[in-house]
């Protein structure tokens, strides 16, 4: 899918205080600008964090069981919440408080009682930076011509959903697509005309995939690729043949394919659970071995398996 970010969405807050009367404070006075999640422990504070993926996290230091310090040590220890910005909520005043809070990755300090004026504008400031961020890493981990996600941004969101599977137990699944006879189309049409056909079968890819859970990028080339989360290689095969019959139906001239009149893709496709042994790699390994089955077998086609229990 495109990683632009969705710009019609409120930035996501999620406030971490043990105390009812501050969570219900920092509600009330960010709601209107926010969509506020809140948590009342570490432990809870940290699972929001990682399933809500909030855009800044306002997190009481003294809190009982674990306290903010671990808290934050350990969102900027997860490779799924390093990038969120955290603001220490404190009545410490000591220096030494604050110089180790900013040692751990802290970015700013509100102080208690709050002044309701200050932590709006510090919010904000954090907020304005973090979507800056987010922007600017968009540019770099999206594909110039198609729009997609780039290779870069396919093999971090890979190992990201890796370790979270690796946790939950889940499964992942990876198609690999490559347009069929792309080298004719080029040849026939131009180069120009190959770039407009690549976009146009990336617009397609999107539109296929619209509510899917998943990552869709250019792989290289005519090569593009999908990343499906919770996925059953029964399911992943559904994907890959509804991309498949979509892109055919979108009847895109290819006049020089032996196959039909229109652009037509294959398909390959792999799913597993990763386990002790297993290395991200091998997901897309896989599905290219399928990936290169379905050519073989004429193109126009899809071909998935579960990796054979043999391998690793």
């Amino acid at each position: 899918m495109p990683i632009l970010p969705a710009p019609l969405e409120r930035p996501k807050v999620l406030a971490i205080d043990d105390e009812r009367f501050n969570l219900n404070t920092l509600h009330g006075l960010l709601k209107d600008e926010y969509r506020m999640m809140v948590a009342t422990s570490g432990e809870q504070g940290l699972r929001a964090a990682a399933t809500g993926r909030p855009d800044l996290i306002l997190l009481d230091i003294s809190m009982p069981d674990m306290d903010g310090y671990e808290v934050c040590r350990r969102l900027k220890a997860d490779p799924l919440t390093l990038g969120i910005p955290v603001i220490f909520i404190t009545a410490l005043t000591d220096a030494a408080d604050e110089t180790r809070g900013l040692d751990l990755g802290a970015a700013d300090y509100i102080t208690k009682p709050f002044n309701l004026a200050v932590v709006k504008a510090r919010v904000r400031t954090q907020i304005r930076l973090k979507l800056q961020s987010d922007l600017l890493e968009s540019y770099a981990f999206r594909d110039g011509l198609t729009g997609l996600a780039n290779r870069r941004a396919l093999d971090e969101q890979l190992q990201r959903e890796w370790q979270r599977a690796l946790r939950t137990g889940g499964e992942l699944a990876g198609l690999l697509m490559d347009v069929d006879h792309f080298k004719r189309y080029n040849d026939h049409y131009g180069h120009a005309r190959g770039d407009e056909c690549l976009r146009s079968v990336a617009a397609c890819i999107d539109a296929q995939l619209q509510g899917v859970s998943c990552l869709a990028a250019r792989y290289g080339g005519e090569e593009f690729a999908v990343l499906l989360n919770d996925a059953s290689l029964e399911a992943a095969v559904a994907v890959g043949e509804a991309l498949r019959a979509g892109i055919e139906a979108a009847r895109i001239e290819h006049q020089a394919s032996p196959l039909c009149p229109y652009v037509t893709i294959s398909v390959g496709v792999a799913s597993l659970r990763p386990a002790p042994g297993f290395q991200p790699m091998h997901l897309f390994e896989t599905a290219d071995r399928m990936l290169y089955a379905v050519k073989s077998a004429g193109r126009n086609g899809v071909r998935g398996r579960l990796p054979p229990s043999g391998e690793p």
